[in-house]
C-alpha cells in the first residue's frame, strides 16, 4: 500500500507512526484496522461526536437523498443551521459564511480583516499553523519556508508556561514578555506603512502546546490590537465545539470575545464543512468589497451534517462530558507523572490535554526522542495519539467528545504499561 500510495499520490506524503496503520472502520471512540484489531482513538477531532455517529449519518443520508445544490438557490437548511450556530456565540457575532475547510475559513477571515480595516499587516505567533491555502500558508511559522514570509507578517513569541526564560518566575512574567513583543510588532507594521489588519490565533494555542495562560492575557492582546485599528481572529478549528469543557468555544474558555471566529474539522463530524462567524458590520464590509462564492460551502448536505453535530452535542451533554472526563484524565496523568521521572508538565483543558517528556535530571529539557518512541509504542498497544509543541515532546490527547471515564481508564492502563517499558 505504501508503494502504491507513493506512485499514485506522489512522494513525501505524510503518514503517522513508524509503522503506518490501515484503518477500515470506525465507531464511537474506536477504530478498526484491516485485520480487525480495535484501537482507542485518543487523537482525532474530526469525528467530533464519535466516528460514524448514527444521528449525523442519518441526517447526511436523508438530505443527500432529497437535494444537494449550491447556495445561489434558496434552501431552508442553511438558514436553520446559521441560526443555531450563531446562537452559540456572543450576540455581536451574528452572521456566518460557510466554506468547505478550515483553511478556506481562515483565508476568508484574512480578507474580511483587510476589508474591515483597510490595513494589510497580520500578526501570528512564531510557532503556528492555520491551514494550507497560499495566503494562510504564509502564516505557518511552524513549517520551514524556502521563500520566506510575507513582508506584511509579524510574529510574537508563542506563549510557553513551562519553559520560562531566565529572569521569569511565573506565567505572568511570560505573558508580560509576549505583550511587549506584541507592542513591537504593532509598531513595526505601522512604521512599514502596512498598518494592523488582524491578529490570528488559536484561543488555546493548540499547536504551540496548549500552555497555561494567566487570566486576562488574551483580552489584553485583543485590546492592544483593536487600539491599533486591527481585529482579532479566533481560529476555533481545534478549540471549538465544546472541546475545552468550558463553553462551546475556546475563546470562552480563554476569556475574550473575538471579532471573527473560524471553524473547520469537527464541524460536520467528518463531512467537509468550515465557516466564518463575524459581526454584521464586518460581514457587510467584506461582502460589499468582494464578490465571494463557494460552490460547495453551505450546501444542504453539509449544513444538515453541521446541524446534526450541534444536536448531538446538546442531547448527549458533550460539553459537560469534556469537562468532567478531562479533569478525571488529567488527575490520572498527574499520578503517572509522580511515578515516572521523565514526565514533566501536565496541562490542557477538557478533552485536549497532555504531558511533556523531559530529561529527569534536567526537568526543563525536552526529550522528543522518548516522546516519539512512546507514541509509537501506544499505537503498537492499541491507542492512537500524537505529539505537539515546539519541541514535539508533548503528548497530544484529543479524542472524540464521547470519550468516557472508562475509556480514560483504558488509555492510562495502556500508558502505564508503555511508560514502564521506557
Amino acid at each position: 500500500m505504501m508503494a502504491r500510495r507513493e506512485r499514485l499520490l506522489g512522494p513525501n506524503n505524510p503518514t503517522f507512526y513508524e509503522e503506518p496503520v490501515h484503518f477500515v472502520r470506525g465507531e464511537g471512540v474506536w477504530l478498526y484496522d484491516a485485520s480487525g484489531r480495535r484501537y482507542l482513538d485518543a487523537y482525532n477531532n474530526v469525528p467530533h461526536v464519535g466516528h460514524c455517529h448514527p444521528h449525523v449519518v442519518e441526517a447526511i443520508t436523508r438530505q443527500a437523498s432529497t437535494l444537494n445544490t449550491h447556495t445561489r438557490y434558496l434552501h431552508d437548511t442553511i438558514l436553520d443551521y446559521a441560526e443555531r450556530l450563531t446562537a452559540t456565540y456572543h450576540r455581536s457575532l451574528s452572521t456566518v459564511l460557510f466554506t468547505c475547510t478550515g483553511s478556506e475559513a481562515n483565508d476568508v477571515a484574512l480578507r474580511m480583516a483587510h476589508a474591515a480595516t483597510g490595513n494589510r499587516g497580520i500578526i501570528v505567533t512564531d510557532f503556528t499553523y492555520h491551514g494550507n491555502t497560499t495566503a494562510v500558508m504564509e502564516l505557518a511559522t511552524l513549517l520551514p519556508r524556502e521563500d520566506g514570509f510575507s513582508t506584511c507578517l509579524r510574529t510574537i513569541p508563542a506563549p510557553d508556561s513551562y519553559h520560562l526564560l531566565p529572569g521569569e518566575v511565573s506565567k505572568e512574567d511570560m505573558a508580560a514578555r509576549v505583550l511587549l513583543h506584541l507592542d513591537a510588532a504593532i509598531a513595526s507594521l505601522q512604521d512599514a506603512g502596512h498598518g494592523v489588519a488582524a491578529i490570528l490565533l488559536c484561543p488555546i494555542f493548540a499547536n504551540e502546546g496548549f500552555p497555561d495562560l494567566p487570566a486576562g492575557f488574551l483580552d489584553s492582546i485583543a485590546t492592544k490590537v483593536r487600539a491599533a485599528g486591527g481585529v482579532v481572529i479566533a481560529d476555533e478549528v481545534q478549540s471549538g465545539f465544546g472541546r475545552t469543557g468550558a463553553g462551546m468555544w475556546g475563546h470562552m474558555y480563554s476569556g475574550f470575545v473575538p471579532d471573527i471566529a473560524t471553524m473547520g474539522k469537527p464541524m460536520g463530524n467528518g463531512h467537509p464543512i468550515g465557516g466564518v462567524v463575524t459581526s454584521a458590520e464586518i460581514m457587510h464590509a467584506f461582502r460589499t468589497k468582494n464578490l465571494y462564492f463557494n460552490t460547495f460551502g453551505g450546501n444542504p448536505v453539509s449544513c444538515a451534517a453541521g446541524l446534526a453535530v450541534l444536536e448531538v452535542i446538546e442531547r448527549e451533554k458533550l460539553i459537560e462530558n469534556a469537562r468532567t472526563v478531562g479533569a478525571y484524565a488529567k488527575s490520572k496523568m498527574r499520578a503517572l507523572r509522580e511515578k515516572y521521572g521523565f514526565l514533566g508538565d501536565v496541562r490542557g483543558a477538557g478533552l485536549f490535554f497532555g504531558v511533556e517528556f523531559i530529561r529527569p535530571s534536567e526537568r526543563l529539557t525536552a526529550d522528543p526522542k522518548l516522546a516519539k518512541r512512546a507514541t509509537n509504542l501506544m499505537r503498537e498497544n492499541g491507542v492512537i495519539m500524537g505529539l505537539i509543541g515546539r519541541k514535539e515532546n508533548l503528548f497530544k490527547i484529543r479524542p472524540p467528545m464521547p470519550f468516557s471515564k472508562s475509556n480514560a481508564d483504558y488509555l492510562f492502563e495502556v500508558l502505564d504499561h508503555v511508560l514502564s517499558r521506557l
